[in-house]
């Protein structure tokens, strides 16, 4: 875990403890032992602290580590850098690769820093509810520009957003001491020149005005809203410019605890893990084990179809468009040209960059054009017999061994399967928009998917950066059904007296990142509509009576922004909701018609009735076996539909509200609504023995057919 050589009288200190040179409580004994032989041993100058060589000098804490913190006295990264911090003899780091967390800590604390070009740097703890707890928020102000003004924003800035930052900007922040390929050997020889007192960053001081932190308050979301860890960021930061060293780490010390123990940690943490335990799927091969896809087809020019050519060209897949339409040929490769000219002027891509992703989308005008693609992916009008027509096509023109994909987003991915001869290699991938920045890939398995063609969509989802979530075949899959009685308890909340203005308030006081009706003015009333009528066709609207607000307004020409007007009305180029007197008029006239008397209703009932309405589906997708494990619904609904991460997903939400608590309420709405809330057996199975959704998994103990 840690390997010591030394060199010329340098001991060079390797971390090795693969994927991510993780510092666990041995690595940390290890390296404070290494420390405190290096400094007993009169041949040794100093010390060198590097990685294993394989692009990683640490990616900070072990995670699994972080339960047992406050019961088990092992050492720590508090430790380790505490070590480093001791030592009477010079330290230097060696960065190749990231360093991360606790990694950078460690490197905070030796005298010297020299990176290699592709070095990055960065605290990534504000993503898991915490701050830095080695000295992070007290050494890192100090040190970048000299614990200036500026550096101290800077610091903030990448505290508070918990992205990494590359080796040319940390050395303009003087983070670090140099960059270059030989990171080892420069540290090595600067130790063995090393004269004079240490330079530890601990005894440098950092300056900025009050305004910097009060104004950044004002910037984070509310403490009970997600933002407790950036507020004691803050707070820490804070304590390096107004107090000595020693008082500021045991602040920092006091925050990491309270965050640590805190609830919002604890949901960040469970989204954690959860993404581990995305891959552990029975019966399915592993990366390795498939064929990888080198090159891909979309067929339909359109917006979905348009936003995955660019998920695949940013990923260095060549990718081809196919759409029967010339004009929306057109419209697609205007679409993409504007994208990457939009990052470009944002300067999230540099123009060669940009020319080079372009550069993999090709558009073909006939379907025997993809047949070099190693995957196809349809992305054509929601309809049934479109997409089937569509498949039947793909079957005789693409390569015997190709996926066949459809990103359909509610309907039959066996139905659309049987068009083909080859069903075992069809599979649903639904993309969420816009596509090439939404996380979330839902990945349905059709009754006759291969484990290799799911083990092959599993694998490109990781190399398209996406989530991949494993789901079922079933209407709405997991997002999209759960999503259907979210929506209709909203609707039902307007016709019994509250407003779309009030609704989305009261969700997006709870955490959603968009109320119901603002999300679906973004996607498209007509949308939401048109998918309604197919499932009345099919005779699949469900239990109870179905609000039509979304009718009434497609009806009036009502599509949402792109009209300019949907539940709320917006400005020309604007996307600004603005509640409208007509669209009042509409609901408060559709509650006359229905014989509902109006009432007042509360921003509580609200958000009861619509989270525990998707709470109540979500028991029933997991017990119909469409999801694996409850964390995979919680990832869907963090990635996909914007439920609040600090609240740790609906299923881990109604965990930790207590699922004896949460069916006494669905059933008060049982008995006062009727049949739409009749509780999940599930949920009430649960409930009964004082057992959790966590806790819960389905008989199914293989996936493949």
């Amino acid at each position: 875990m840690l390997t010591t050589t030394i060199q010329d009288g340098v001991a060079i200190l390797s971390i090795d403890n693969p994927p991510v040179n993780a510092l666990s409580s041995a690595v940390c004994q290890a390296m404070i032992d290494a420390l405190a032989g290096g400094n007993d041993d009169a041949s040794v100058k100093g010390f060198v602290i590097t990685g294993n060589g394989r692009g990683m000098f640490s990616g900070g804490a072990d995670i699994t580590e972080f339960a047992t913190i406050l019961r088990e006295r092992k050492a720590n990264v508090r430790d380790a850098v505490d070590a480093a911090e001791r030592s009477a003899k010079p330290i230097a780091a060696a960065i190749d690769g990231r360093a991360l967390g606790g990694g950078l800590e460690l490197a905070l604390a030796c005298d010297l820093r020299f990176a290699t070009p592709l070095s990055q740097f960065g605290f990534p703890e504000i993503k898991l509810g915490l701050i830095p707890g080695a000295g992070g928020t007290q050494r890192l102000p100090r040190v970048l520009k000299g614990g200036s003004m500026e550096g101290v924003i800077a610091a903030l800035e990448l505290i508070l957003k918990g992205d990494p930052i590359d080796a040319e900007r940390a050395e303009a922040l003087e983070l670090i001491d140099g960059v270059g390929a030989d990171a080892v050997p420069r540290a090595a020889e600067a130790i063995r020149r090393f004269t004079g007192a240490r330079r530890r960053v601990s005894e440098r001081s950092a300056s900025a005005y009050p305004q910097v932190f009060s104004e950044g308050h004002k910037r984070v979301p509310p403490e009970d809203r997600g933002g407790f860890a950036a507020h004691k960021a803050l707070d820490a930061v804070e304590a390096a410019t107004q107090w000595p060293f020693n008082h500021g780490i045991a602040r920092e010390l006091r925050y990491f605890l309270e965050l640590l123990t805190g609830s919002e940690s604890r949901a960040y943490q469970h989204i954690f893990f959860a993404e581990r335990e995305l891959g552990k799927i029975p019966g399915i091969p592993t990366d390795g084990a498939v064929r990888p896809i080198r090159r891909a087809a979309v067929i339909g020019a359109g917006t979905m179809g348009s936003g995955i050519a660019i998920t695949f060209a940013n990923a260095g897949v060549p990718v081809s468009v196919l759409d029967a339409s010339k004009e929306a040929i057109e419209r697609g490769r205007a679409t993409i040209e504007q994208s990457y000219a939009d990052q470009v002027k944002r300067r999230r891509l540099s123009e060669e960059e940009a020319k080079r992703r372009h550069g993999h989308v090709h558009f073909i005008e006939r379907f025997e054009d993809v047949a070099d693609a190693d995957i196809v992916i349809e992305a054509v009008f929601e309809d049934l017999a479109i997409k089937k027509e569509v498949f039947a096509k793909l079957d005789a023109v693409a390569k015997p061994d190709a996926v066949l994909a459809t990103n359909t987003s509610t309907l039959d991915v066996d139905a659309i399967a049987s068009a083909t001869s080859r069903p075992q290699q069809v599979i649903g991938m639904h993309f969420f928009s816009p596509a090439y920045i939404m996380k979330l890939l839902e990945i349905v398995r059709g009754k006759a998917s291969s484990p290799q063609t799911i083990g092959a969509a599993i694998a490109l989802a990781k190399k398209l950066r996406k989530v991949g979530v494993l789901v079922a075949n079933c209407d709405g899959f997991v997002g999209n059904r759960m999503l259907a009685p979210y929506f209709r308890e909203a609707a039902h909340l307007l016709e019994e007296g509250a407003l779309p203005q009030q609704i989305d308030a009261a969700m997006t006081d709870f955490g959603f990142a968009m109320g119901p009706f603002a999300v679906s003015d973004l996607a498209g009333v007509d949308v939401g509509a048109r998918i309604r009528a197919e499932r009345e066709k099919a005779g699949r609207l469900g239990a109870g009576r179905v609000p039509r607000f979304d009718v009434l307004l497609f009806e009036r020409g009502r599509f949402g922004q792109k009209t300019g007007a949907g539940f709320y009305r917006y400005d020309t180029g604007e996307r600004i909701p603005k509640p409208d007197p007509e669209v009042e008029a509409l609901i408060v006239a559709e509650s006359r018609e229905l014989g509902i008397e109006r009432r007042s209703i509360g921003n509580d009932e609200i958000v009861k009735r619509c989270v525990y309405a998707l709470i109540n589906e979500g028991a029933n997708v997991l017990y119909d076996g469409i999801a694996l494990r409850s964390s995979d619904i919680d990832i869907v609904w963090i990635y996909g539909y914007g439920f609040p991460p600090f609240r740790g997903g609906p299923m881990y939400y109604a965990d930790t509200l207590g699922l004896k608590r949460v069916l006494a309420e669905v059933e008060r709405f049982h008995g006062e609504f009727g049949v739409r809330w009749k509780p999940s057996p599930l949920l009430v199975e649960l409930a009964t023995t004082g057992k959790t959704f966590s806790s819960y998994r389905p008989a199914l103990t293989e996936v493949a057919p």
